[in-house]
């Protein structure tokens, strides 16, 4: 995917990472790019979206979580170290807020998703693949995931992405919105990161820094 044009998650993953990995994430990038353009088809695929479809569908009822996550990892071997983290991170989040909010939830009946232009740097976030639910007397929640192991999201991160989603979903109010750090199970709103006004300027600085930092690099392989 273009270096202007990423998930929110993963733009957040970058913004927190160390110099090494985020260099390393950056030639990944660019060498991506060079072969979209020649044709070159590139392994992978999302490696998280099966999980998350599988994570919905327990919600909904549709499906056992860890009977689901067995069956992936028997189909892709590469999926048994993190999948189980993962399913262990949501099940411990999920079960803890069925506990305390004892409220029915339902599935939204809108597949909400978003695009958040980023004036000045010719880039646009993309946030998409929600779970979106209504709570008890049709309380909204949406909540979106984020998947990375390394590094963990940590608050101002956590800020940066609820005021970028506050940003792109009008119809929703800030209160309405969660980002869950799957693996770790810890979801962050805005009563527990208040917003300060900073986000902004935050994530622009940020941006600008992977975006130099790409450009940079992109150098070696123009020779």
């Amino acid at each position: 995917m273009s270096i202007h044009k990423l998930h929110l998650r993963k733009l957040l993953q970058l913004f927190y990472l160390p110099y090494g990995g985020l260099t390393t994430q950056l030639r990944g990038n660019i060498r991506n790019e060079i072969a979209k353009k020649q044709g070159i088809e590139t392994n992978g695929g999302d490696f998280h979206t099966p999980f998350w479809s599988d994570a919905k569908n327990h919600v909904a009822g549709r499906c056992d979580l860890p009977e689901r996550t067995r069956q992936r990892i028997s189909d892709n071997p590469r999926r048994k170290r993190l999948y189980p983290q993962l399913t262990d991170g949501f099940l411990g989040w999920w079960n803890d807020k069925r506990r305390w909010s004892n409220e029915d939830c339902e599935f939204a009946p809108e597949n909400v998703k978003g695009q958040h232009e980023v004036i000045g740097l010719n880039a646009v976030v993309k946030v998409e693949n929600l779970m979106a639910l209504e709570v008890g007397d049709k309380t909204n929640k949406l909540i979106y995931p984020y998947f990375s192991e390394h590094p963990s999201l940590c608050k101002e991160a956590a800020r940066i992405g609820l005021w970028l989603m506050d940003e792109t979903f009008n119809k929703y109010s800030a209160e309405d919105i969660r980002i869950l750090d799957v693996l770790r199970g810890h979801s962050f709103s805005v009563s527990e990161c208040p917003l300060r006004g900073d986000e902004k300027a935050l994530f622009k600085r940020h941006y600008e820094r992977i975006l130099k930092g790409w450009k940079k690099l992109r150098e070696d392989y123009e020779s």
